[in-house]
């Protein structure tokens, strides 16, 4: 395969907050705490080992995740790792999405694996594990409950049951298996690879209760053998860790004064907010139902039920049931770093735009601030795709532009005949210039007149020059047709790849390659999005 990059701010789909932290826009510097380089995991690491992360919970509690996954050696040899204190990670997180759902689910974890491999390499007297968290409780179902695979949607159906989809059972899922099935077609398609991949995939699904348990199962089978440790943070005993953290919030709701002064701050550096934050950034977990905890006169209640507790009775119900506190997007960030010696986070524009506003909310908890480092993107491109970009003759930088400026260009470059007017807008404007120096001494009112009627004029040039490249634009009607299906076939729905296709679609025609090739090229410290095309 080829690998291109194309530099982040030629990327029009990017934020400008997520171009600016990927370049190191000097706005943003007050908002994180370490430069996004190999040489700054050195301070991180002294930064992280005055933490006191409880390594042996987290041993205990992963080797027990692990004990009910196969073929998990070298999973299980990562965890035991951990109760090492010159063992650190490198975490990547999302929601569990149906089949993984968009590509930059597996843009993560390539990136994770990648970044570990070179603080590996760059510090050998220390060992860096790479982590990918199934973060199943906050988020919406509508969220997570479908992939899109060769140009259709499969869907998930629970049944309208609600809470935690990590916590959501496993047998509504066979439908959705049933049409996964169907659409990867006969065992011969692909030579095998389908119905291979789809055995996996189902086995993940069906083998394992809950809808979390099956996330971890997938991804584990798909990436186990790299190292990778995959976490689900739904358990017992590490929200019990988490409970001081939580007791706070609650009691003296902290995060909300720092979040709303980070973002006044990020608003005068000219950028927007990103998560709103309460006064009570935690829900409440019921049977099939997540709630917010809100306090109202001195009672602290969940919403859109009958709950309500007293502060001595809510206290109590922390120390007996801290897994019914499921914290929100404002307060994972912590759960994650009390419990990991982390190093750094590596997330998407979106996510990193989350982090920025969290500097000081770390300080008030008294946890370590990670790295932020931004992940890579991808445009992956097909045999097919690259040959109509070779016949268009195009570079991979213009296909991020729409379809209608692409076109635009490639006739201007490729006609025979002068379109612009550009000249000639130019006289008329000059013309009428003169026309109405010379009314304005004649009589002032008839300025006015001409310059108007130069407008006029000038839109009548525009139009025909709009006319020309209309007519000239059918003599290149298979090149138009090449850069439309281009289009649609790398931007689906006119977005992004990575944020709308699922990786079968690269998977079925690659194989285990697809993952190597991305593990050993998605480095998330070199900028710019990566382009992965077929060898010219």
């Amino acid at each position: 395969m080829q690998i291109d990059r194309i530099p982040f701010p030629e990327v029009p789909q990017f934020s400008e907050k997520d171009v600016a932290y990927a370049t190191a826009d000097e706005r943003l510097r007050p908002f994180y705490k370490y430069g996004v380089n190999l040489e700054s995991f050195a301070e991180v690491m002294t930064d992280k080992a005055r933490d006191n992360t409880d390594r042996t919970l987290l041993v205990k509690v992963l080797t027990e995740q692990y004990d009910k996954l196969p073929e998990a050696d070298l999973a299980r040899s990562q965890v035991q790792s951990l109760g090492e204190s010159n063992v650190f990670t490198v975490i990547t997180a999302h929601q569990p999405s149906l089949f993984t759902g968009p590509l930059y689910f597996i843009y993560k974890i390539c990136s994770a694996i990648n970044l570990a491999r070179q603080l590996n390499e760059r510090y050998p007297d220390h060992k860096i594990v790479p982590v990918f968290i199934v973060g199943g409780e906050d988020h919406d179902f509508e969220e997570i409950n479908h992939a899109r695979i060769d140009g259709n949607k499969v869907q998930w159906d629970n049944g309208g049951t609600g809470g935690s989809v990590g916590a959501m059972s496993t047998e509504s899922l066979r439908p959705a298996l049933a049409a996964l099935s169907k659409l990867l077609g006969t065992p011969d398609s692909y030579r095998g690879r389908a119905r291979k991949i789809y055995e996996r995939i189902e086995k993940a699904y069906t083998q394992n209760k809950t809808y979390g348990a099956a996330t971890v199962a997938l991804v584990h089978d798909l990436f186990g053998q790299t190292g990778l440790v995959v976490a689900d943070m739904a358990k017992p005993e590490f929200k019990a860790a988490f409970r001081p953290i939580m007791e706070r919030e609650i009691f003296e709701q902290v995060s909300q004064p720092l979040m709303e002064k980070a973002q006044r701050e990020l608003t005068d550096a000219g950028f927007s907010g990103q998560a709103h934050a309460r006064e009570i950034n935690l829900f409440y977990l019921t049977d099939g139902r997540r709630d917010r905890i809100v306090n109202r006169e001195n009672k602290y209640r969940i919403l859109d039920t009958e709950l309500e507790f007293t502060e001595t009775g809510m206290r109590q119900e922390l120390i007996a049931h801290p897994e019914k506190f499921s914290p929100n997007v404002v307060m994972r960030p912590l759960f994650q770093e009390l419990i990991f010696p982390n190093l750094a986070y590596i997330g998407g524009g979106g996510e990193l735009a989350y982090w920025l506003e969290r500097k000081e909310q770390f300080v008030a908890f008294d946890l370590n601030f990670p790295m932020l480092v931004r992940r890579s993107s991808v445009l992956w491109v097909g045999v097919q795709q690259q040959k109509k970009i070779s016949k268009l003759g195009i570079a991979y930088g213009e296909v991020f532009r729409e379809a209608d400026l692409i076109i635009r260009d490639y006739v201007a470059r490729h006609s025979a005949n002068d379109l612009s007017l550009e000249q000639e807008v130019a006289d008329v404007n000059e013309i009428f210039a003169r026309i109405a120096a010379k009314a304005l001494k004649i009589d002032p009112t008839l300025e006015g007149a001409a310059l108007a009627e130069g407008t006029r004029q000038v839109k009548i040039v525009e139009n025909f020059e709009s006319r020309f490249r209309r007519v000239e634009k059918q003599r290149f009607a298979v090149a138009m047709t090449h850069v439309r299906t281009l289009r649609a076939d790398l931007f689906p729905h006119n977005s992004l790849q990575e944020r709308k296709d699922n990786f079968l679609n690269i998977y079925l025609r690659e194989g285990e390659k697809m993952f190597e090739v991305l593990i050993d090229h998605l480095d998330p410290l070199t900028p710019g999005l990566v382009v992965v095309s077929p060898e010219k």
